[in-house]
């Protein structure tokens, strides 16, 4: 339960804290004031605030930088950042989204709208606190029924409310700017926002899969691995069981492969050397490993640069190896890789929960294969997933 409000006015000029703390003075709010950027930041822990109201124009640290700072910190990358701004050009108010702002107000400050949007980011604020809380009662129950999901704990309460506040909040910023000023845009401006709702939306629905995936993985963890044929024999046992199938894999992946790269328009990039095998497994799981393992290679290396996907067939495994030619990781990264893990997202902004790798590294394990990492930072990464083969009928001996 929120206790009273806790607002941070960060504003160069003390009579705009006086105007905004008469404009609330009919609210049960607990006001507090910092007179620049570098100010607000130290201040965080102090007044611990549930919105920010924040200027853009200052000295020494602008409003736009503060407010990527505290987006950057963990801590406090949920408390909703108004920014307060004379500024009226698209440009800048974009500038201001891209910073992870939350909702921004014109000067000079109105005292209705002032109010009423001070109101709805602490609606969100609140929102996301019950949603961590549900997170974490998600948490301890998880840990009473299951141990082995260790790598959730800790990890969840603050990145999944995160990874999905983030693009909603980019939905409704454009939705905002779309009801308010759609009248005096032309075509071209209302087309490029609906494309930033667009790419937010599906930001969203990959985040919701991924966590949807990693959590059938871990329940359906008991399940058997049966062939088709075994399956249709014995067909009350099919809920604890799943299907195995013989797939072609070189002209599978072919096919997939393509196909996710021309999604994203890299399909130049894309360098195929398959041998040609059988593999026996889910044809669901293996469209999970591919395509988890080859965004990853897209989305670490840069467009105009190979991907390769190589295979080659020893003893009874297929090796599956997919090389970037990106950012590449460390040897510590390498071994810290699980859940809810992601490197250096400050310098890179890439987006999701992290669960690619982890996700791919629990269906191998299902068929007793092997994940292999190999890395030369800042030049390349090779990920190799080992795959059953099919059995392979013995010639009869004549």
């Amino acid at each position: 339960m929120m206790t009273i409000p806790s607002i941070l006015v960060v504003d160069d000029e003390p009579d705009n804290f006086d105007v905004i703390e008469a404009f609330l003075s009919d609210r049960d709010y607990q006001l507090h004031y910092a007179w620049n950027g570098l100010e607000a930041l130290k201040s965080l822990h102090v007044f611990q605030p549930d919105v920010i109201l924040l200027d853009v124009m200052m000295p020494e640290l602008d409003g736009i930088t503060t407010c990527q700072k505290i987006k950057a910190m963990p801590e406090w990358k949920s408390v909703p950042i108004i920014m307060v701004t004379a500024l009226s050009d698209k440009e800048d108010l974009a500038r201001c989204i891209q910073a992870g702002a939350d909702d921004f107000i014109s000067k000079p400050v109105n005292s209705t709208e002032l109010r009423a949007r001070v109101q709805s980011m602490l609606r969100i604020r609140q929102q996301y606190q019950s949603i961590q809380e549900l997170s974490q009662l998600q948490e301890r129950t998880i840990d009473i029924l299951q141990g082995s999901l260790d790598e959730l704990r800790g990890s969840l309460s603050m990145s999944l409310p995160h990874e999905l506040n983030t693009p909603l909040n980019g939905i409704f910023g454009v939705l905002g700017i779309l009801i308010e000023e759609h009248e005096d845009m032309d075509h071209e401006e209302i087309a490029e926002l609906l494309q930033l709702a667009k790419t937010s939306t599906m930001r969203l629905e990959r985040v919701s899969r991924r966590y949807l995936n990693y959590i059938q993985l871990v329940r359906d963890s008991s399940l058997k691995l049966v062939s088709n044929s075994s399956m249709a024999a014995n067909v009350a046992s099919t809920a604890s069981e799943i299907a195995l199938e013989t797939i072609d894999s070189a002209e599978w992946i072919a096919n997939a492969s393509a196909s996710q790269t021309n999604s994203v328009k890299r399909s130049a990039d894309l360098v195929l050397d398959l041998a040609t095998a059988q593999l026996s497994m889910s044809i669901k799981h293996l469209q999970t490993i591919v395509e988890e393992l080859l965004d990853n290679a897209i989305k670490f290396s840069q467009a105009g640069t190979p991907i390769t996907i190589k295979t080659e067939s020893m003893d009874s495994w297929l090796y599956l190896s997919i090389t970037n030619q990106g950012r590449g990781m460390t040897e510590l990264q390498i071994a810290q890789i699980g859940a809810f893990i992601q490197f250096e997202r400050r310098s890179y902004e890439q987006q999701g929960l992290g669960l690619g790798l982890a996700i791919v590294q629990k269906l191998i394990d299902r068929y007793g294969g092997s994940l292999l990492i190999q890395s030369v930072v800042d030049q390349e990464t090779t990920v190799t997933a080992k795959l059953p083969l099919a059995v392979q009928p013995q010639m009869a001996m004549v």
